[in-house]
C-alpha cells in the first residue's frame, strides 16, 4: 500500500497539491504576466475598457494614479453584468474577477457580446485581482450601482447594489465600470509603473480609436494628460518618425464585408500606415484588436508579404531590376516604418501576455488587403514608385555585397557538396536554412514547397548512426553524417575546440522529421550527433527542431467564421481545437479529422504552410538548457551510451507509465 505520510522527503498521496481558483497565478505569476512591474495587470483593465469602446459602447477611458499607489480605470461602456450566472449561480462580476478562463469574449457567435476583442486566454483581469492587495469594482448598469471588493483575489466585500442617484456626490453615471486596483508589491521586482510605457499605451489606444477620449491623471501633482485623435494612424506615425519619408505615406484600411466571408469573417481586416525612409531608426508598432504586440507576429508578416509582393511586381513590370540582383522581403521591409492595427475575430497569441500574434490566417488576411492597395497606389504614382524601387534595389545590392565578402573568405578548398542536397540560391548565411528531412518522399514535398531563395533540403535515408560513442576520425565513414557536415560547412569538433565557422553555409540547421515515434527517434539521433560532435553549432544557436502537425481538422462554417483547415501539433492541441469548435457552435462530428502518417503525406502547400514558412511554422531552438552542458552530457550518456542498458531499464521502470505509446 502506498504511503500517505508527509514526513520530510517522503513522496505519497499527501505530496500532491491541487491548486484551486487563482492559486496557480500566485504560485507562478511569471506564467501569466510580466513580473518586472505591474503595468501588464493594469493594462488588462484598460484593455477591457478599450474592448467596450471597440464594440461601439464607450467614448471615454480615464486612468488615475492615486497617492496611495493604487490605480483606477473608469469607462462609460455597458458595465459588467452583476446578476447571477445562469449555470454557476454566482454574480457574473465575481466570476469575471475570480475565475481563470471566464469572460465575455469566448462567445463569438451571432449575438455574442464582443465580435472583436483583445484575446481569448481568459485569464485577463482575474490575474490582476490575484496579484492585488485590494481591488474594488463599481458597476453602473440598468439604473443600478453595484460594488464589490476583493483582497488577494478573494471576495472581502460581497456584491451590494443600490439605485442610481444622479444627485449623489460626483453624480451616478448611466452606465460604465470603474476598477481601482492596489498591486501587491511582493509579486513584482518594482512596484512603480513605468510612466513612459503607460503614457505610450494610453496614447496608442486613443490613436487606434479615433473619437475616443483617453486621459491620464496624477492625483499627487494634479497633472492631467488627454488624448483625442481624429486623424488616426497617419498623424501618429508622422509625429514619431525620425526622418522624412522618401515618398508620401502609404496608408489604407480594409475590412471584410458580408459578401467576402468565404475567405474571412465579416469585419476582419486591418488599417495601416507605412513610411519608407532612407536613414535613421525605423519605428514599428502593431496591434491586434487594440492590444499592442511588441514582439510582432503573423499580422506584421502579412504586412511584410503584401508590401514585398506589390513592390516586386512594380519593379518587374517596369523592368527596373539590374542584372544579378535578387530581391528579398527584407530589402523592402528593412527601411519601412509603420503602424498596423489588425482586427481578427479569434486571435491566438504566444504566451499569456499577448506580445506576439500567432494566428496563421492573419498573415493571409493582412497581405490580401495590403498588396492590391499598394499595387494600385504605385501604378497611380509611377515616379514615386520608381523612387521606392531605387531604395529597395540599393538595399538588395548592399545585402548581396556583404554576402559576397563572406564568400571570398571561404577560400577555394571547398569540399564537393553532396549530390542529394537541393541547395538554396542565396549565399547570405543570415537568411539561409538547411532542413534535414526524414526520407526521400518527404524530401520531395519539401523541395517543392520550400522557398528556393533561402531554404535548402538534405533528405536522409533511414535512421542516422548513433554517434555518441563514435570516434571523431571515424565519423565520415558514415555517408549521412559526412553529407551533413559537408553541407553545413563546419567540421566536427569538441566542446573546448574553436572550429572554423568561416565556411558555415546556413544560419539555421533544422531537423525535420515525422510527428510520430519513428520521427522522434530520428530527431534524438540527430540531436545526439550535434551535441557530441558539433556542440559549438548548438552554443551559437544554429540548431533547430521543426514541429510539423500530427493532425488536420477540416472545420465547417460556424457563426461568423468561414470553413477552415486547422492544424494540431498533438493530441492535446487536437482536443483544444475541437473544444473551441464546439464553443463556436459547430455541430458535433461536423468536422473531419485527418492524421498525417508522415511528412510525405503532406502536399507541398501544406508542408510550406505548417512547417517551412518562417511566418507560420513552429521552430524550436536547441540549447544546453538551464542545467548546462555537463548535465546534458550526463543525460545523453544514460540515453545513448552502449553500456547504459541497466540505467535505461531503471528509467523505463520508474517513468514508463508517464508515456503514451503510439503504436
Amino acid at each position: 500500500m502506498a504511503s500517505k505520510s508527509k514526513t520530510p522527503g517522503s513522496y505519497g498521496e499527501a505530496s500532491i497539491r491541487v491548486l484551486k481558483g487563482l492559486e496557480p497565478v500566485k504560485q507562478r505569476p511569471g506564467m501569466y504576466t510580466r513580473t518586472d512591474n505591474p503595468l501588464h495587470i493594469v493594462q488588462e483593465v484598460v484593455d477591457n475598457a478599450a474592448d467596450e469602446a471597440l464594440a461601439g459602447h464607450g467614448r471615454r477611458i480615464d486612468l488615475t494614479l492615486h497617492v496611495d499607489g493604487s490605480v483606477s480605470v473608469e469607462d462609460d461602456g455597458r458595465g459588467i453584468p452583476v446578476g447571477l450566472h445562469p449555470e454557476e449561480q454566482v454574480p457574473v462580476v465575481e466570476i469575471v474577477y475570480t475565475r481563470l478562463h471566464a469572460g465575455g469574449k469566448f462567445d463569438k457567435g451571432a449575438g455574442g457580446a464582443y465580435s472583436f476583442s483583445g484575446g481569448l486566454h481568459g485569464v485577463g483581469v482575474s490575474v490582476t485581482n490575484a496579484l492585488a492587495k485590494r481591488l474594488e469594482v463599481t458597476v453602473y448598469r440598468d439604473g443600478q450601482v453595484a460594488t464589490i471588493a476583493f483582497a488577494g483575489g478573494d471576495v472581502v466585500e460581497p456584491l451590494k447594489t443600490r439605485k442610481a442617484d444622479a444627485s449623489a456626490k460626483g453624480g451616478d453615471r448611466k452606465s460604465g465600470t470603474t476598477v481601482r486596483v492596489w498591486p501587491d508589491a511582493k509579486y513584482f521586482e518594482s512596484a512603480d509603473l513605468p510612466r513612459g510605457e503607460l503614457t505610450h499605451l494610453l496614447r496608442s489606444k486613443a490613436v487606434l480609436m479615433p473619437g475616443v477620449t483617453v486621459t491620464l491623471a496624477h492625483e499627487k501633482s494634479g497633472d492631467k494628460q488627454q488624448w483625442l485623435y481624429q486623424g488616426g494612424l497617419r498623424d501618429y506615425l508622422m509625429q514619431t518618425l525620425a526622418a522624412d519619408p522618401i515618398i508620401p505615406l502609404f496608408e489604407g484600411e480594409h475590412y471584410a464585408e458580408a459578401a467576402e466571408t468565404e475567405n474571412f469573417a465579416e469585419g476582419e481586416g486591418a488599417a495601416w500606415c507605412v513610411a519608407f525612409t532612407d536613414d535613421g531608426n525605423v519605428m514599428r508598432e502593431s496591434y491586434v484588436n487594440l492590444i499592442p504586440t511588441p514582439a510582432g507576429g503573423t499580422h506584421e508578416s502579412g504586412l511584410k508579404d503584401g508590401l514585398f509582393g506589390a513592390v516586386k511586381g512594380f519593379i518587374e513590370l517596369h523592368s527596373l531590376l539590374p542584372k544579378g540582383v535578387k530581391l528579398m522581403p527584407e530589402d523592402v521591409f528593412s527601411r519601412a516604418s509603420f503602424v498596423l492595427s489588425a482586427k481578427v475575430l479569434d486571435p491566438q497569441f504566444q504566451g499569456q501576455i499577448k506580445e506576439r500574434l500567432n494566428s496563421r490566417d492573419a498573415l493571409r488576411l493582412v497581405s490580401t488587403y495590403v498588396k492590391p492597395a499598394l499595387e494600385l497606389w504605385l501604378n497611380q504614382h509611377v515616379d514615386l514608385g520608381r523612387k521606392l524601387a531605387e531604395l529597395v534595389i540599393r538595399q538588395a545590392q548592399t545585402r548581396q555585397r556583404a554576402g559576397q565578402k563572406v564568400e571570398k573568405r571561404k577560400g577555394s578548398g571547398v569540399a564537393v557538396l553532396p549530390g542529394k542536397l537541393t541547395d538554396c540560391e542565396s549565399r547570405d548565411t543570415a537568411f539561409n536554412e538547411l532542413f534535414l528531412v526524414e526520407g526521400d518522399s518527404a524530401g520531395g514535398s519539401a523541395k517543392m514547397g520550400r522557398d528556393k531563395e533561402t531554404q535548402a533540403i538534405l533528405p536522409l535515408r533511414g535512421k542516422v548512426l548513433n554517434a555518441w560513442e563514435v570516434e571523431r576520425d571515424r565519423l565520415f565513414a558514415n555517408t549521412e553524417i559526412h553529407d551533413i557536415a559537408v553541407a553545413v560547412g563546419v567540421d566536427p569538433h569538441g566542446p573546448n575546440d574553436e572550429p572554423d565557422f568561416s565556411g558555415l553555409r546556413y544560419g539555421k540547421v533544422c531537423i525535420l522529421s515525422d510527428a510520430d515515434v519513428d520521427g522522434s527517434h530520428i530527431q534524438v539521433l540527430l540531436l545526439t550527433l550535434f551535441f557530441r560532435h558539433f556542440p559549438r553549432l548548438i552554443e551559437r544557436g544554429h540548431v533547430h527542431v521543426a514541429k510539423p502537425p500530427l493532425f488536420r481538422v477540416d472545420a465547417p462554417a460556424r457563426g461568423k467564421k468561414p470553413a477552415a483547415k486547422i492544424y494540431a501539433l498533438d493530441e492535446g492541441e487536437l482536443t483544444a481545437a475541437l473544444d473551441k469548435l464546439r464553443k463556436e457552435g459547430a455541430r458535433e462530428n461536423s468536422w473531419t479529422i485527418s492524421r498525417f502518417k508522415g511528412l510525405g503525406e503532406m502536399n507541398a502547400e501544406q508542408l510550406w504552410d505548417t512547417t517551412l514558412n518562417p511566418d507560420t511554422r513552429r521552430l524550436l531552438q536547441v540549447s544546453f538548457g538551464a542545467h548546462g552542458f555537463a548535465a546534458t552530457v550526463e543525460a545523453l550518456t544514460k540515453l545513448m551510451g552502449k553500456g547504459e542498458a541497466q540505467a535505461r531499464r531503471e528509467l523505463m521502470e520508474l517513468r514508463g507509465d508517464d508515456v503514451e505509446i503510439d503504436v
